[in-house]
């Protein structure tokens, strides 16, 4: 009985969760209604960043600059800004995203596009917002392993867009160079590694239902694997380059996710 109550009273001291995800969708809505009336591409993905920045920002000048949730802010801050500022400009290159041909012109498909985005920003964000909550907090021996991980996916994903983003300006077949010669997909292996490294960052600090955050790297890595990412990109490759014997010897050597050594034959 006494597990059931606490249990209750965590729930109710958790209305900041409420009121992050109000925001979050305040946010997102926002820039869907400039993103629909312009039918522009170029704010969907910043509006994403924002979201990240919105939510540490609020909460980390809530409360006590403290070393442990410093370094958390700019955890987050950092891997936003520059997320945000690469797909700003790489949009501006392309000019629109092919994934919102179908969506672009409708109301409520694009609507309905934006309200997952808020969604998904806010499952995301559970480890460093329940985190950035607590007071007075060192940073743990668990909690600098996981600033490495998280340093070790912002580097990998940095170097990764950029490799692709470099090579895709000179050249118009698939990247084998690089990060990419180990991994074909370096650029999500680094993504994921970066919200690992956050939820290991923050678990020193979760009691009882706040454990529950480990669905933040959990969605963002079943979301890249086996939703949004991989498999689209897989198949548009396919696609575009399937008759390539390039391509297949590529594609049978390499680690789809995880940075590894290419295979011998």
């Amino acid at each position: 009985m006494e597990y059931f109550i606490n249990a209750a009273y965590l729930i109710l001291e958790m209305d900041y969760l409420f009121f992050s995800f109000l925001v979050t969708i305040l946010i997102q809505m926002l820039g869907f209604i400039i993103a629909f009336m312009k039918k522009t591409d170029k704010l969907t993905d910043m509006f994403y960043g924002l979201g990240f920045i919105v939510l540490a920002g609020y909460w980390f000048f809530q409360g006590q600059h403290d070393l442990f949730r410093t370094l958390l802010f700019f955890m987050i801050i950092l891997w936003a800004i520059r997320l945000s500022v690469f797909l700003f400009i790489r949009i501006s290159k392309i000019k629109k995203d092919d994934r919102f041909d179908a969506m672009r012109q409708s109301f409520f498909r694009f609507g309905g596009f934006w309200l997952l985005q808020a969604v998904a920003i806010f499952v995301i964000s559970l480890s460093f917002v329940i985190a950035l909550q607590k007071k007075d907090m060192q940073v743990a021996a668990l909690s600098a392993f996981g600033l490495c991980v998280w340093v070790s996916g912002f580097i990998i994903e940095g170097i990764s867009d950029y490799q692709k983003f470099k090579f895709k300006q000179a050249n118009s077949g698939f990247i084998k160079t690089g990060l990419w010669k180990y991994s074909r997909h370096p650029n999500y292996f680094g993504e994921i590694l970066c919200w690992v490294g956050v939820y290991i960052y923050c678990v020193p600090l979760f009691f009882g239902l706040e454990h529950l955050a480990i669905v933040s790297p959990v969605f963002i890595a079943s979301l890249l694997i086996f939703v949004s990412g991989i498999p689209i990109l897989e198949k548009n490759a396919d696609i575009r380059y399937g008759k390539d014997k390039q391509y297949l010897e590529y594609k049978k050597k390499t680690s789809v996710l995880i940075l590894l050594p290419p295979k011998s034959d």
